[in-house]
């Protein structure tokens, strides 16, 4: 198999489960952007980012055979893996007594951060909203609106057509609307 070999889901599985490496080299290729961008969300600092980076992609090769496709695709299952060591790596001593020892340019600039006129996303609670999606819908939403991911790089990351994430992200913006609806009613009693 050459370096720009691609694979299904299922064949990409059975050589990972067999500790194929050009067959991890290409998940990391297909996948280490989508997870380095989840990792980077939680952890604000790019050299300790790429390091949890690495050590998923270690967790990922040693556990894979822990894996069950009945419980979800494996883009889901990595991304959990992501975000759990990010946050782990967070909370560990040292990230904590890193991140209370800032800088002058780093206060200056979160300070600039926060002056900015527009209004996060987030106050509204659109990332708990999205959280509360089908996880097919909110991996698509996450890599385009958080992320920045246009419909084919979501279509070859995930592995699915691109009328597929076309799809999907109608119906996640429908849902969406419903989550958004329904919050603002609750505020408003």
């Amino acid at each position: 198999m050459e370096n720009n070999a691609t694979y299904t889901e299922e064949e990409l599985l059975l050589l990972l489960k067999q500790q194929n490496r050009q067959a991890f080299n290409y998940l990391y290729r297909q996948y280490s952007g989508a997870l380095y961008g989840v990792i980077l969300k939680v952890i604000d600092d790019n050299q300790t980012a790429q390091d949890v980076l690495q050590d998923v992609f270690v967790k990922i090769w040693n556990n894979v055979s822990q894996y069950d496709a009945s419980r979800g695709r494996i883009y889901t299952w990595m991304l959990n893996i992501a975000r759990n060591a990010a946050i782990d790596k967070l909370r560990s001593k040292g990230e904590i007594m890193k991140s209370k020892i800032q800088t002058g340019e780093h206060i200056v600039n979160n300070l600039e951060q926060n002056i900015k006129t527009e209004q996060p996303t987030d106050t509204i609670g659109l990332r708990k909203m999205v959280d509360g999606l089908k996880p097919q819908y909110s991996a698509i939403v996450e890599l385009a609106y958080f992320n920045g991911y246009t419909t084919e790089e979501i279509s070859k990351t995930l592995g699915i057509p691109p009328g597929t994430v076309k799809t999907r992200m109608r119906s996640a913006m429908c849902q969406l609307r419903e989550i958004f609806a329904v919050t603002k009613q609750e505020k408003e009693r």
